[in-house]
């Protein structure tokens, strides 16, 4: 299996360090204090003019929970179509309803402005209450990938969810192990899982990504 690394950079800087150590693909979003919102389209065109890896934007308008008004989810529409005409490769959003499932009309309007450009439903899946009906549903969307710790604080201790996420995925969709991956455990985390995708942020301290550990995460 041809194992792949993204990298989550919160400034362009990362984003380069995420290119030179390696990394397959750049999660581009700001505010790291809150897990990543949509950043600014400046810092994504400086971002695509200075690397060549596929860059995938995060659609997120705030932090906090993934049930959105309906001005924030305007908001999301008009960010998948800026980013779009501004070079982007993928998207990254989440959309659930005040019950905790998946939105889907709401998830298939993103989906259908992205217009054939791969999408990821990020780590919104780990607050969803039926993970297994959603897995399916998320298939049946169109999504291409799923950014999850296996709804647990981090992918190692998600590992019995990961696992099942995995067999149940029959291939359809990537699943997309991330939650406090780093290059001192993502080698139990491979032994322990058949993913083809792993997730980090490669940050050590301060809000950069840290090109030995790119390397190290590349290279294990």
């Amino acid at each position: 299996m041809n194992i792949k690394l993204e990298i989550a950079c919160f400034n362009a800087e990362s984003a380069l360090i995420a290119e030179q150590g390696g990394a397959d693909r750049v999660e581009f979003c700001a505010n790291m204090q809150v897990g990543g919102t949509t950043p600014s389209l400046l810092d994504f065109i400086e971002v695509k003019s200075q690397i060549s890896i596929p860059v995938y934007v995060m659609i997120r308008p705030r932090g906090g929970d993934f049930v959105y008004s309906e001005t924030e989810f305007n908001e999301m529409k008009s960010s998948i179509i800026q980013f779009k005409e501004a070079g982007a490769n993928g998207f990254v959003f989440g959309i659930l309803d005040a019950n905790r499932k998946l939105d889907i009309a709401r998830n298939k309007q993103l989906l259908d402005l992205a217009e054939g450009l791969p999408c990821t439903f990020h780590k919104a899946f780990d607050e969803i209450i039926e993970p297994f009906i959603a897995l399916q549903q998320l298939i049946d969307l169109g999504f291409d990938n799923i950014l999850t710790s296996g709804q647990a604080a981090t992918a190692l201790l998600g590992l019995p969810i990961l696992k099942q996420l995995l067999q149940r995925s029959e291939n359809k969709i990537n699943i997309m192990v991330g939650g406090s991956v780093r290059s001192s455990n993502i080698r139990e985390l491979m032994n322990e899982l058949n993913s083809a995708w792993y997730h980090s942020s490669a940050i050590l301290q301060g809000d950069k990504a840290h090109l030995e550990e790119v390397k190290k995460l590349k290279s294990i």
